[in-house]
Formats: C-alpha cells, structure tokens, sequence
C-alpha cells in the first residue's frame, strides 16, 4: 500500500528518472578517469585491420572510440606486436601446418597464425588514424622468436616480463582501463595479467573487437569476468 509519503517519493524519483518499472533503480555514476588511469591500447595495428594479414572484423571501428576516449587521460600506453621473421607462433614455420591449428611449444598450447606482424613492416604499424596525443610509451610485445605473447604485461610463459607493470606503479598508476584488439586474446591476456599485477581493470568493451575462434570471445569474458576485470562501455567514461 503506497502512503501519501510514499506516493510522493515514487513520483519525484520518476521524474528524475531514477526509478525503473520494477522499482527503485539509482542510475550508476559516470566514472572519471584522473591522474593515477591509464588508458591501454592493445595492437591496434594493420595487421588487426581491413586489408592486413589477421583482419579482425570490424577492428578499424575501435580507432575513433579509442581517440575519443584518449581525451579524457593523462596517461596512455599502446602496445605494438612486434614478431620476427620465422616466429613460433607462425604456422608458416612448422611444416604440414595450417592457420588457426595449433602446436605444442615449452609453455604450453600454442594457437598458430598466419605470418602477421613482422618486425618493420607496414602490417606491423600502428593504425595511421589513432590519435593518442598524450601517449607517453610504446611496449613492444613478441619479439622473442621462440615465444609469442599476447599480454601487454608477460610473455606467453607467464615468466618473462615486458617491464609494463613496473613502469606503471613507478608512475603511480592504479586503475587501467583496457581497450584494443583482439578482445579474445591479447586484450584479455593483458587485462588478467594486469589484475594479477594488482591493478583495478576496466575492459572499455564497445572500444574492442574479438575474433572469436570456436568460442573464445565468450570464453574471454568469463575467464576476465573470474578474475575481477569489469566490463564497461565507452559511454560509462565521464
């Protein structure tokens, strides 16, 4: 039974918007980035794109969110994948192998690739459209010829470290906010392993695209959901 009290709080909070038709439903808060976020662009690079050598569908959609978002910090870091010629994450390299097939190496499983991302070349460049203007660093992932690695912060052994998360809490960073490609593999990677390096991590998802190899997108997210990462959206940012 509604009280003339009661009547009165229901409809102000209805005009305020804050009510749901199920009841009361308080509008979550914008967040706003500050001094101790970082904004992390994973691999938005040619190979990630129409016309590169492992297009993502859709992976050039995540420049002009990533540009408007990098507004709003004063802090970025962008990974680049930087494989060499030959690598073990290559196909290319084992013979009688095929793309998307996968090997045993010293770490573990190892999902095989077209060639993609070789040192130097235009399919290794960083998209020409992303605009970054208070990016402060390039972390440089993959390098080892005998080692793929997806995270921004270790290489696949989950043993040898790219150094970010030292550079990071040196800076006196605290909450990463993680946008990029592929959400189902090197976005996710880094946003794990930055929760295990002890940082708040927001996933920016609608700033990501995935490639979904036989159900990894899904897969992603539960395992990133595990771990404590949050899933927003760009429009969540203030």
């Amino acid at each position: 039974m509604h009280t003339p009290a009661r009547r009165t709080l229901l409809k102000a909070l209805a005009g305020t918007g804050l009510m749901s038709a199920t009841g009361l439903a308080f509008s979550a808060a914008k967040i706003t980035p500050d001094a101790k976020s970082a904004l992390i662009v994973v691999d938005v690079q040619n190979c990630f794109v129409t016309g590169g050598t492992l297009p993502v569908k859709d992976g050039e959609a995540v420049v002009p969110v990533i540009n408007k978002l990098a507004t709003g910090f004063q802090n970025i870091v962008v990974t680049q994948d930087w494989h060499t010629p030959g690598h073990a994450s290559f196909a290319s390299t084992y013979q009688g192998k095929k793309p998307f097939e996968t090997t045993k190496l010293s770490y573990g499983t190892q999902v095989l690739w077209p060639d993609h991302w070789v040192q130097g070349t235009d399919d290794a460049a960083l998209h020409k459209d992303l605009k970054l203007a208070t990016a402060q660093i390039i972390i440089r992932k993959g390098f080892h010829k005998e080692m793929d690695s997806y995270s921004a912060f270790d290489e696949a052994d989950h043993k040898t470290a790219t150094g970010l998360a030292g550079y990071l809490k040196a800076r006196g960073i605290k909450t990463l906010y993680v946008t990029g490609l592929a959400t189902d593999f090197c976005v996710a990677w880094t946003a794990m392993d930055a929760r295990k390096a002890g940082f708040e991590v927001y996933v920016i998802e609608d700033a990501t695209r995935g490639i979904d190899l036989n159900g990894s997108l899904a897969a992603a997210w539960k395992q990133m959901t595990a771990k404590g990462v949050k899933r927003i959206q760009s429009t969540d940012l203030a």
